[in-house]
């Protein structure tokens, strides 16, 4: 009776554990709205920022950040002025990627601190870029994310309005 008791919890073991079925991987959905695609090919859901009113806001007042999630900003090219950023008001650690317009990275800022007082330190490069990626702190270094990679920026109408 044990024998048999031994042999019947192998065998269901191995078919919960797909052992001779020949399993499928689950295809991961590519979103339909705003998204990146880090280095590593992991995808991030993204946030637009595009106008000057959002530019400013930013990802201010948020305690959390969801897993593969951030927020993307969109700059016109003109004037062509460097985009600094400061987190006074942010709540949570950041990477921030300053990018070219082909998703080239320029500049990265890892794990920016949240600022505790006036006045806040600014961040970026003194060059302009059109794209700023804000990520969750330590996300950047992960995803394989290092000056002179590609991230692809995939956003529906991806023309700035501000």
């Amino acid at each position: 009776m044990r024998a048999g008791a031994a042999a019947a919890l192998t065998a269901l073991l191995a078919v919960s554990c797909g052992a001779g079925s020949a399993a499928t991987p689950t295809p991961v959905p590519t979103p339909s709205g705003p998204h990146v695609v880090m280095p590593s090919g992991a995808i991030y859901e993204v946030e637009l920022a595009r106008t000057p009113e959002e530019h400013a806001r930013g990802l201010m007042f948020r305690e959390s950040l969801r897993d593969r999630a951030g927020m993307i900003f969109l700059f016109s090219q003109e004037p062509a002025l460097p985009h600094h950023f400061w987190m006074k008001n942010t709540m949570i650690p950041l990477d921030m990627i300053w990018m070219d317009a082909n998703g080239r990275v320029a500049f990265i800022s890892a794990n920016t601190p949240p600022c505790k007082a006036d006045p806040c330190p600014m961040y970026g490069p003194d060059t302009p870029f059109p794209i700023v990626l804000e990520i969750a702190a330590g996300m950047a270094e992960k995803e394989g994310v290092t000056v002179g990679s590609e991230i692809r920026v995939r956003v529906p109408e991806a023309t700035p309005r501000g």
